[in-house]
């Protein structure tokens, strides 16, 4: 971990550096060095998750001064949907800060988008803490416009599960399967893996804190994999057709 490296990344010298590293620190790095005086960053994320929603739904209530309550609702939650925070802390650069044990870093854990949507926001919680919310509303105004604009304009805000039936039993007439692969964390952070399947074909994976949420990261992966199906077959009839023409 380089403090001055990420606090350059993200524009802001803490007061409290303690707070940073905290906000670092996965709670399978204290299980693995448990003699370490540090804490989790869980804390910091349940204040972070909070201090996103306000945010965001404040942005968004002046950004779309139009819109009704259910559309700002949609809108707000396709913003702080993990696999959107993942992002933002890849574009920060913050995977090779945190603090992880051996055993989740040969898991993968740097490129797990739950685990790098809940640093991102114990990050937000830990800013808060140490500047107050001026500040990690500022922080946060660098990456939700233009989000918001991208979820606006391609109406990424729709319920993806719902897609993806329309979508599915449309052109295959086939119902989504959802199913759970698998379960981890303690019970006040479980993590769930939810994959969807096709004619017993898997078709999208998510990763989420509540089922709910998986389930919905995987309808969005399942929708991109279906729609690009559709558009090599459309394109492969063009040509056929084109042939015959010809």
């Amino acid at each position: 971990m380089d403090l001055p490296e990420f606090e350059n990344a993200l524009g802001v010298a803490f007061r409290d550096k303690s707070l940073l590293v905290r906000a670092l620190t996965h709670r399978s790095y204290l299980n693995e060095n448990p003699d370490l005086p540090y804490l989790d960053n869980e804390r910091l994320e349940f204040l972070g998750d909070a201090i996103l929603d306000f945010v965001a739904a404040e942005f968004l209530y002046h950004r779309f001064p139009e819109m009704s309550e259910g559309d700002l609702t949609s809108l707000r939650a396709a913003l702080v949907r993990g696999e959107t925070l993942a992002r933002f802390a890849l574009d920060l650069g913050l995977p090779p800060h945190i603090l992880m044990s051996r055993g989740e870093e040969a898991a993968r854990g740097r490129e797990r988008a739950a685990l790098l949507a809940g640093t991102f926001e114990a990050v937000i919680g830990a800013l808060y803490l140490d500047q107050g919310l001026d500040a990690a509303r500022l922080f946060l105004l660098r990456f939700l416009p233009n989000e918001a604009e991208r979820v606006h304009q391609q109406r990424l805000d729709r319920d993806a599960k719902s897609l993806l039936q329309e979508l599915s039993q449309g052109q295959l007439q086939v119902t989504p399967q959802y199913r759970l692969l698998e379960t981890k964390g303690p019970d006040h952070a479980k993590e769930f893996t939810i994959g969807v399947f096709l004619r017993e074909i898997e078709y999208g994976r998510g990763v989420g804190r509540s089922k709910q949420i998986a389930e919905q990261e995987a309808a969005r992966v399942a929708l991109e994999t279906l729609q690009a199906e559709i558009s090599r077959e459309d394109h492969a009839a063009l040509i056929a057709l084109k042939g015959v023409v010809e």
